[in-house]
């Protein structure tokens, strides 16, 4: 994979992890895969030496101790039933300033790799400006990256919605970036961690 150096381009990440998960009963991102729990696999696929900044947005206590002990900036969400849309807020706010682009990840793909945000951020680098969203089989997932114009749209955003408002305000101006379809899902409830684990051939999961 090419690499550019991190100056070349502004890029900072949001890590939204502030969800109150009503679907998986408690709070998934403390649930285990392989021994870490989704946040810290979350915090894993951080390509931080690639970012000018990383901020995680959350809501927990624990998130917070984790993210510093890595050197990220942490803000706190003290209104996760606002919605999506005030996570995305608060750390695009966060980073609006010194950043070209924002990369924004969700934490509850356990299976997301490093290697899969990078590959996202070079297709940011070869077209600078465009939105990019990882997919597969042309079907669009996250992490997506949005160029500075689309700040103030992400900012403006209500309710419990994300960075999909604005791309489909944008069609013309998103690029897919192809990356393993199990790196893509999500997990809402128990059960649909269960159905992943098991799809990928490795049924182990826990739960604290």
């Amino acid at each position: 994979m090419k690499m550019t150096n991190k100056t070349e381009h502004a890029i900072g990440c949001v890590l939204m992890a502030a969800g109150n998960a009503e679907r998986f009963g408690e709070n998934k991102l403390a649930a285990e895969v392989d021994g870490k729990t989704l946040v810290e696999r979350a915090l894993d696929a951080v390509p931080a030496e690639r970012l000018v900044a990383v901020c995680v947005v959350t809501q927990y206590d624990e998130v917070e101790r984790l993210a510093q002990k890595r050197g990220f900036t942490v803000v706190r969400n003290p209104h996760p039933e606002w919605g999506l849309s005030h996570t995305v807020r608060l750390g695009t706010e966060a980073l609006r300033e010194g950043c070209d682009a924002i990369v924004y990840l969700v934490s509850d793909q356990p299976l997301l790799r490093r290697e899969s945000v990078e590959k996202v951020i070079e297709s940011y680098v070869d077209q600078p400006g465009r939105i990019i969203g990882a997919s597969h089989g042309g079907k669009r997932g996250n992490p997506c990256i949005f160029p500075k114009k689309y700040y103030d749209e992400l900012s403006s955003l209500s309710g419990d919605v994300g960075g999909s408002a604005v791309i489909r305000r944008h069609e013309d101006d998103l690029l897919l970036c192809e990356i393993d379809r199990t790196e893509l899902t999500d997990v809402d409830t128990k059960e649909a961690l269960r159905d992943l684990m098991k799809w990928r051939g490795r049924p182990r999961y826990f739960f604290l």
